[in-house]
C-alpha cells in the first residue's frame, strides 16, 4: 500500500543531503550509462563489418592459385586457371551446389566513356547470379539476365558512382557508353554498402559478353558458389577442392593450388571475436555498476549511522522491524532505480541520435553502421537495477532492524 508520508521522509532525507545523494546517484548512473553506451557501439561494429560480407552467408569464393607440391610427376610452380569447362564440372558432378555464377575483371581500370565525361573504373563480366551472392542491389532498371548471357548482348549496368560521375542527373537507362571502344546500353543501376560503397565504382557486362568481347575466351577468373541448406560450406569446399585437384592434375591436399574463401567460417570468426567483444564490454560495465552500487551501500550505512538516535525514537514509539527495513530499502532502490533508468535514457537516446545523424546524412564510417540497443539487455539492466538497489540497501537495512531502542536514544 502507499504510504505517502513514507516518501516524503525519503526525499526529505535525499534533500538534506543534496551533494551526497548526487555523487552517489552518479555512479550508478554512469554505470549503466557506460554499459548500454558500449553494448551499442560494439552492436554498430559489428553491423559496419558484417555489412562488407555477400547477401548470402553460406558462399565459397574459388579462384586459381598456384601449385607447390609435385603430384604424378608433375613440378611444382604451375599456375592454375579456371575453365568453363570446370564451371560445367562443378554444377554436373556436386550436387550441394545450390547457386553457381562465374566473374571475370579486366586487368586494372579502364575508361568508361560517355559522349564529352569519362571516368577510370573497374570493368566486370558475371552472371546473373553473382549480384545475389555478392551483395549488389538493384536501384533502377534490371540486374543482368540469362538471356543476356545466351545471347551474348553488349548491356552493363553501372555501380551508382559510376553513373553520377558518367550522367550527373540525367537518365542512365537505354543510353550508351564505350569500353574500349566498344559501346554498351546502359540496362541497370545498383548499389551496395560493401567496401563502404567502394564496390559502386564498377561496372558489369554479361559473362559471355566479356570473354568474347575482351579476348578471355574460356577462362573464370572467379567463381562463386552456394550450398544448399544444411549444406556446411566447408564439406562444398573439399567437394570443390577434390574435383578441381582432378581437373588440373595438382594434389588435393595442396593448399596454395586454390583460393578458397569460406564466408561461413569468416562469419563464425568475427561472430566469435565481437562476442567477445560483448563479454568483455558486459564484464567493463557491471564492475562500474557495482562500484556504483556498492556506493550506494556505504551511503545507506552512513545513513543510519547518522540517524540512529531516530530509529530507536521510532522502535520505541512501536515501529516494526519491517518498517524500518523497507524505509531503507526504498531510499535504496530510489537512488538505484531513478539514476540508472536516467543512465538508460541517457545511453538509449545518444545511440538512437547518432544512427539518425548517420543515416541522414549518408555518412559512410569505416567497419562502423547502424548503432543499436537489443531491447531485452535495456530490460534486463532495468530489472538488475531495481535488484541491485534492494541488496545495496538490504546490509544497512538490517542493521537499522536490530538496532536496540535504549541503546539508539544513548547514541551521540
Amino acid at each position: 500500500m502507499f504510504d505517502l508520508d513514507k516518501w516524503q521522509e525519503i526525499l526529505g532525507t535525499m534533500e538534506r543531503n543534496k551533494l551526497r545523494t548526487f555523487l552517489t546517484a552518479f555512479g550508478v548512473f554512469w554505470g549503466i550509462f557506460m554499459l548500454v553506451l558500449l553494448l551499442g557501439a560494439g552492436k554498430g561494429l559489428e553491423n559496419g563489418v558484417l555489412k562488407n560480407f555477400g547477401s548470402a552467408p553460406n558462399s565459397l569464393f574459388v579462384s586459381g592459385g598456384k601449385v607447390s607440391l609435385p603430384w604424378q610427376g608433375l613440378q611444382p610452380g604451375r599456375e592454375i586457371k579456371l575453365t568453363n569447362e570446370d564451371v560445367k564440372a562443378i554444377r554436373q558432378q556436386i550436387k550441394d551446389v545450390e547457386l553457381i555464377a562465374s566473374r571475370n575483371r579486366l586487368s586494372g581500370e579502364y575508361t568508361i566513356v560517355r559522349g564529352d565525361k569519362n571516368g577510370s573504373y573497374q570493368v566486370f563480366g558475371a552472371d546473373p547470379d553473382f549480384f545475389f551472392l555478392n551483395g549488389e542491389k538493384l536501384a533502377s532498371g534490371r540486374m543482368l539476365s540469362p538471356l543476356d548471357v545466351l545471347e551474348r548482348r553488349k548491356v552493363i549496368i553501372l555501380g551508382e558512382r559510376v553513373r553520377k560521375v558518367l550522367f550527373g542527373d540525367e537518365d542512365a537507362l537505354g543510353q550508351y557508353v564505350k569500353v574500349r571502344n566498344v559501346s554498351f546500353r546502359v540496362v541497370g543501376i545498383y548499389t551496395t554498402t560493401q567496401n563502404n560503397g567502394r564496390n559502386e565504382e564498377r561496372a558489369y557486362t554479361p559473362f559471355s559478353t566479356f570473354q568474347t568481347t575482351f579476348n578471355q575466351y574460356n577462362q573464370v577468373q572467379l567463381l562463386v558458389l552456394s550450398t544448399r541448406d544444411g549444406v556446411p560450406v566447408k564439406e562444398l569446399s573439399d567437394k570443390v577442392r577434390l574435383l578441381l585437384a582432378h581437373q588440373h592434375h595438382f594434389d588435393p591436399d595442396d593448399a596454395q593450388a586454390l583460393q578458397l574463401d569460406n564466408t561461413e567460417e569468416n562469419r563464425k570468426r568475427f561472430t566469435g571475436l565481437f562476442n567477445g567483444i560483448r563479454l568483455f564490454v558486459s564484464v567493463i560495465g557491471v564492475l562500474t555498476l557495482v562500484a556504483g552500487v556498492v556506493g550506494v551501500s556505504n551511503i545507506m550505512l552512513i545513513i543510519v549511522q547518522e540517524r540512529t538516535r531516530e530509529i530507536g525514537v521510532r522502535k520505541a514509539l512501536g515501529a516494526t522491524p519491517w518498517s524500518i527495513v523497507s524505509l531503507i530499502l526504498q531510499e535504496a532502490i530510489v537512488i538505484t532505480g531513478f539514476s540508472g533508468g536516467l543512465g538508460l535514457l541517457a545511453s538509449v537516446a545518444l545511440i538512437a541520435a547518432a544512427r539518425y545523424g548517420i543515416e541522414k546524412t549518408g555518412a559512410e564510417l569505416p567497419y562502423f553502421d547502424r548503432p543499436e540497443v537489443n531491447p531485452s539487455v535495456a530490460v534486463t539492466a532495468v530489472v538488475l537495477l531495481v535488484i541491485a538497489g534492494a541488496v545495496a540497501g538490504l546490509v544497512p537495512a538490517m542493521k537499522a532492524a536490530n538496532i536496540k531502542p535504549i541503546e539508539a536514544l544513548r547514541a551521540d
